[in-house]
């Protein structure tokens, strides 16, 4: 997973959205914003957009339910509950236009069914009705087994998760766009000065394995930084129903606090 400060800190340095091999910069439609405005009439569209979200978020509501006191079945069954109760008819009435961000909302609907509505799901048997989330084996747990044992709360550690689950996302595309370029060999060697999970060796000791000058690597480096600031910018806008730059800044800003 990439640094998780300084990869938002390099996302929002810039005022506009950059390219590098690949960079989805356009805000037109997202995935939320196309729920939030059909979400009057129920339309396939925005129901489609609010499944491939949850399918996405689907850790950080884990993660806050596990904290709240629930042991790991309960968990699971709880948060399979939850997003077949998010997909049902009327509970797209529930969007706050005003407010535009699918965190805050789904958040608000997570406390809302844990806290009024378990007690009614929780009477149907586990791996019945709801089979949401493709769960894999023990993949849930084995992340929350690693999760910092001091006083984060339900809510702290849900902020956390969202935030590292966006750069997660946006690795993912970065790595892809390398792929059909057919540079995964550069991805794989470059990586590791975006993540900085360990000490890398310096520009001119990796360049004559890639067959660069030092200079070519800095600017390969540059450029990796770049994209993987426009994946980022993007993929935050997908869960907001403002396209405005203000408002992608704005969450980055959350992201980088929730992550301090």
């Amino acid at each position: 997973m990439p640094n998780a400060g300084e990869a938002i800190m390099d996302a929002s340095s810039d005022d506009r959205l950059h390219t590098g091999p690949s960079a989805r910069a356009d805000f037109c439609t997202t995935h939320w914003s196309r729920v939030v405005q059909a979400n009057e009439d129920d339309s396939p569209q925005a129901r489609a957009a609010l499944a491939q979200l949850c399918q996405t978020y689907w850790y950080p509501l884990y993660a806050y339910i596990r904290r709240r006191g629930y042991n790991a079945h309960d968990a699971e069954d709880l948060t399979q509950s939850f997003f077949a109760r998010l997909l049902e008819k009327d509970c797209l009435k529930q969007i706050d236009r005003d407010r535009g961000r699918f965190r805050t909302f789904l958040l608000a609907a997570l406390q809302h069914f844990v806290d009024n509505e378990w007690h009614r799901a929780n009477a149907l048997k586990r791996g019945g009705a709801h089979s949401f989330i493709s769960w894999e084996a023990q993949s849930a747990e084995e992340r929350y087994n690693h999760e910092p044992r001091h006083e984060l709360t339900p809510e702290r550690i849900y902020e956390r998760r969202w935030a590292t689950t966006l750069l997660e996302k946006a690795m993912t595309e970065l790595k892809a766009d390398y792929g059909r370029l057919g540079q995964t060999a550069l991805f794989d060697a470059l990586e590791i000065y975006l993540t900085g999970e360990k000490q890398p060796q310096s520009y001119a000791e990796v360049a004559p394995r890639l067959g660069l000058t030092e200079g070519a690597v800095k600017v390969a480096v540059h450029r990796m930084r770049r994209s993987f600031g426009a994946h980022l910018r993007t993929e935050i806008a997908q869960t907001l129903s403002s396209q405005e730059e203000e408002e992608v800044a704005s969450e980055l800003r959350h992201a980088l606090a929730a992550l301090s």
